[in-house]
């Protein structure tokens, strides 16, 4: 193990690996560091989280390998989302078009494509039962001390460990944390009738539902609930949680069944308060942690790491100082600038379409309404949330029908 390579990465998650490719790819010598061990990394456990990408992040996988290392049985398009609310008459449509608005692929395949393509450039170095303990950052470089005692220094260190990284926090970098209050149980049901590659987003009264369409007629089931019902969703059968599902459907899936164990996730919004430091940069979810509803979690991922990736290969090419700030600072700016906007509305939107209240309920009504009166500034402002799903400039056909 080089103990001195020309960065150090604190995460082997989807996001700390894509930038070690990058990286390498950049002529750059990282070195990998993960407290899991190899096993888990290897075979890493299914986890229910099925990961929307969007044409942006598509490119920026297949550039680092990782796209072609799924297998092709794994990636469904996602032809068109559809929202409701309650039991409104009127559904927003986006979609479809000439394309997919992008594809749905289970977490755990990203993470083994992510370590394949990583490991297959020699200049990445993986080095796992890694937990940091220490942090020191200084004029001249950066060193982390792991729980074994070991010390590694390089120029730069860039935490990728997690929402709530503890390497953001012994660099002394606060987050905007926002507690949503709500849970996400989450499983796959298999259905009679076909999915057509339609998400739905449907915000219930009492749980909102999200169905994602995988292939071989089956769904995944996403439940969001206030976290004090987590536990009695959880308690259902198989054939409880299906007719739960199948229930709030009405028919458009046919007759459902359980086609896989179910998982639970507490929902936490964060926003890290800096992105960057001298020597030191955030990216993942330790630089922005999304609430999955508008599935921007790993492409914001992906697109943090194709920028920092492009900044310091520039930095590198020129001979400075990959820890120096004016490299990060434009990383943090464009960045912030991509993410900032969306997280602020993707709050105000769960915040809206989860509060139960009648005012809350009756502007949400209004807000579909609007969409089937006013078509124009329906299709303007739809063209918009469409080039944020695919994360394209690019517009695509956006209406609003009776459901």
């Amino acid at each position: 193990m080089n103990p001195n390579p020309d960065l150090v990465i604190v995460g082997a998650g989807p996001a700390g690996l894509a930038l070690a490719a990058a990286l390498a790819d950049a002529g750059l010598r990282p070195l990998v560091l993960e407290q899991q061990d190899r096993a888990a990394l290897d075979e890493p456990a299914e986890d229910g989280r099925e990961i929307a990408l969007t044409h942006r992040a598509r490119r920026v996988m297949h550039a680092l390998g990782i796209w072609q290392a799924l297998p092709e049985s794994g990636i469904a398009p996602l032809r068109e989302a559809r929202v409701l609310d309650g039991d409104a008459p009127t559904t927003l449509h986006f979609g479809p078009g000439e394309e997919a608005l992008g594809w749905l692929v289970p977490n755990h395949l990203i993470r083994r494509a992510a370590l394949a393509a990583a490991l297959q450039r020699p200049a990445v170095q993986l080095l796992c039962n890694a937990r940091v303990t220490a942090l020191g950052l200084d004029a001249a470089s950066a060193t982390v001390t792991l729980a074994d005692g070991n010390r590694y220094t390089a120029a730069l260190i860039v935490a990728a460990d997690s929402r709530f990284s503890q390497t953001r926090r012994l660099a002394g970098i606060g987050a905007q944390m926002h507690d949503f209050g709500r849970s996400v149980v989450v499983g796959r049901v298999a259905h009679t009738m076909p999915n057509h590659g339609i998400a739905w987003e449907c915000f219930r009264y009492g749980n909102t539902l999200a169905l994602l369409p995988l292939n071989d007629d089956v769904t995944s089931a996403v439940v969001t609930v206030d976290s004090s019902l987590a536990a009695q969703w959880l308690a259902l059968d198989d054939a409880a949680f299906a007719a739960r599902i199948e229930a709030q459907t009405t028919g458009r899936l046919g007759s459902l069944r359980a086609a896989g164990p179910r998982h639970h996730y507490p929902l936490v919004g964060v926003y890290a308060h800096r992105f960057a430091a001298p020597r030191f940069a955030l990216v993942g979810d330790a630089a922005v942690g999304m609430h999955p509803v508008t599935a921007h979690g790993y492409n914001f991922g992906l697109y943090g790491v194709e920028v920092l990736a492009r900044e310091l290969g520039r930095a590198h090419g020129r001979g400075l100082d990959l820890g120096a700030l004016p490299a990060l600072q434009t990383y943090e700016r464009e960045h912030r600038r991509t993410t900032l906007p969306v997280y602020l509305g993707t709050n105000a939107i769960v915040s809206l379409f989860t509060d139960e209240r009648t005012l809350p309920k009756l502007a949400r009504q209004a807000v579909i309404q609007l969409s089937e009166r006013m078509p124009l500034v329906s299709q303007l402002v739809k063209m918009a949330i469409t080039r944020q799903l695919t994360g394209t400039g690019r517009t695509r056909r956006a209406t609003a029908v009776p459901g």
